[in-house]
């Protein structure tokens, strides 16, 4: 059975999106556990992001959720864990394929280029779509250093 905890961290520039998920996700009876930031005052993402992929890598939460202006430097952030597959997503099709092929474990939204219904449906993708397996497990597995 899939957790329905969610972590979500964003920086100065996701702020805004992330507390409309968070309000969305409770909405639709997830618990969310919020890593950050709390506020619109610049920062720094790597100090939000390293704690959630942290926890994502060590096995703490199935799935979770990181956002920035771009969305590149928060998923180059948690790609740098080794259990972490962070996939950028602006489509709910490039959610589904995330999942279905690369098992994505953390959606990467770019705060900046999503429309806030865009990005709820995004979530929504994300968090519904199955990893594939077969064929696909072989490629994920690959990922890893050897």
């Amino acid at each position: 059975m899939e957790s329905k905890i969610i972590p979500i961290s964003a920086d100065h520039a996701g702020y805004e999106l992330k507390q409309e998920i968070i309000k969305y996700l409770k909405d639709i009876n997830y618990t969310v556990k919020d890593y950050g930031t709390n506020s619109l005052d610049s920062c720094d993402y790597p100090d939000y992001i390293h704690p959630l992929a942290k926890a994502i890598n060590n096995g703490e939460y199935a799935k979770g959720i990181i956002i920035c202006g771009s969305a590149n430097g928060v998923s180059i952030t948690a790609n740098k864990y080794e259990n972490v597959r962070s996939a950028i997503c602006w489509l709910p099709q490039i959610a589904a394929l995330a999942r279905q092929h690369n098992d994505a474990n953390v959606l990467a939204l770019p705060s900046r280029f999503v429309k806030i219904s865009d990005a709820l449906i995004i979530v929504d993708t994300f968090l519904a779509t199955a990893f594939e397996g077969g064929r696909h497990q072989i490629r994920v597995d690959k990922i890893k250093r050897k």
